[in-house]
């Protein structure tokens, strides 16, 4: 399934994958080239990230169950491991550089909406 997500009215990705089970989870954004803008990946319940065996950087938004951004992690590069963010229930991986692009900053909210329009509650 995909998402949108906004900040606003602004929108940050209209592409976003979900992972909600085991298995997405665990592939993640592996064996991908690459994430291009608008994309990205929404793990949940996530709150922590690796980028092992993955051959590009990332941004990584650690967000609350109200999409609030509890931490963020700017060009997470290739074989990291993120720290475990203990009031994150969900992570956003989103193409390098966008958390500078559109300033993102911890505290803001981030929405979630189904392709339809139609808001995801948790």
């Amino acid at each position: 399934m995909l998402v949108k997500i906004y900040r606003g009215e602004e929108l940050i990705g209209g592409q976003i994958r979900l992972a909600a089970n085991f298995f997405s989870r665990l592939r993640g954004l592996l064996f991908r080239p690459e994430l291009k803008e608008g994309e990205g990946l929404l793990l949940f319940p996530c709150r922590q990230v690796h980028t092992f065996l993955m051959a590009f950087s990332i941004d990584v938004l650690f967000l609350d169950k109200k999409g609030v951004i509890v931490e963020l992690l700017p060009e997470m590069g290739p074989g990291r491991v993120s720290p475990l963010v203990r009031e994150a229930y969900q992570v956003l991986e989103l193409p390098a550089g966008l958390v500078q692009k559109k300033k993102l900053r911890k505290g803001e909210q981030l929405f979630i909406t189904k392709m339809a329009t139609e808001s995801i509650k948790y």
